[in-house]
């Protein structure tokens, strides 16, 4: 299933919905069962209950609301975290000239950058050097702390594109070189189009995964070169903290940053940046 938040402008609020294969319409599962919560959040807490409402109402046949008439909110908004993974890709310690890591790199991101998948990013007056990277999302859909690697996807809801856009200047050399303000500027954080469930997706280790600015490809690799894949990061992040449903993890970028290019290239007004993962789908942001 591919879950969305979305609004429409004959509806109050957000609501919950279902999209009719990539790129297809939207099924409204708040009117398919009004008592369905609102928010994806809500949603996920409730566990098994709500996902086999969502499973009915893909078989039913329902009607479709057109792309065009609705707006696309990020498939998971105000989660309790965003987890965030630095060099994970093979290729991408590569152009650094830098070893793989021994084990994961965390950092994070404030819920507050989160936007929709074709939100616009706004660069901010306080950095020279914001830079664009592509990545793989896993939605946490069941509590859990101390998670065995084992029994890792049993708590994964599913998977969506992320767009970790990060201020370079703030990240390498400012703010003792930690990098949590670089990355977690407003609308740094572009998410969707939809949450994918996992049983959707068959093998989120190996899908092809790209960026492109302005049309040029910018970043193209696969899934498969991650050093630690998402069962080892729930496993290995749950040590530290309880995670819950709605947390986003972000596992990482390929190679092809701008920051790493000679010489290095930066997101400017009127750039547009598409993020897209093979069976996921595809972000697209203005840069304002």
């Amino acid at each position: 299933m591919r879950l969305v938040q979305f609004q429409a402008p004959h509806l109050m609020g957000p609501h919950l919905g279902l999209e009719s294969g990539n790129d297809g319409g939207i099924i409204n599962l708040n009117a398919f069962d009004p008592t369905l919560p609102k928010t994806m959040l809500e949603f996920l807490e409730q566990g098994e209950a709500t996902l086999s409402v969502a499973r009915r109402a893909l078989a039913a046949q329902l009607p479709v609301l057109p792309r065009s008439e609705v707006t696309f909110l990020a498939p998971v908004t105000r989660p309790d975290k965003v987890v965030c993974v630095g060099m994970n890709y093979v290729d991408h310690c590569k152009e650094q000239n830098v070893p793989v890591p021994k084990e994961p790199i965390i950092f994070s991101k404030f819920a507050s950058s989160i936007v929709g998948p074709y939100d616009e990013v706004i660069l901010p007056p306080e950095s020279q050097e914001v830079d664009w990277e592509v990545e793989l999302a896993v939605v946490i859909g069941k509590k859990g702390k101390r998670i065995k690697a084992t029994d890792a996807m049993a708590h994964v809801a599913g998977f969506t594109v992320a767009h970790d856009v990060s201020a370079r200047d703030w990240q390498m050399r400012r703010n003792g070189k930690q990098w949590l303000l670089g990355k977690t500027f407003d609308t740094f954080c572009p998410l969707g189009p939809a949450l994918v469930t996992k049983d959707s997706i068959a093998d989120p280790h190996n899908l092809k995964i790209c960026c492109r600015v302005n049309g040029e490809v910018v970043q193209s690799s696969n899934t498969n070169q991650m050093v630690f894949k998402t069962e080892e990061l729930i496993a290995w992040v749950s040590q530290f903290v309880t995670l819950y449903p709605g947390d986003v993890i972000l596992t990482g970028t390929p190679p092809g940053v701008g920051v790493f290019r000679k010489p290095p290239v930066f997101l400017k007004k009127g750039d547009e940046v598409q993020c897209e993962i093979e069976e996921l789908g595809i972000i697209i942001n203005k840069v304002v």
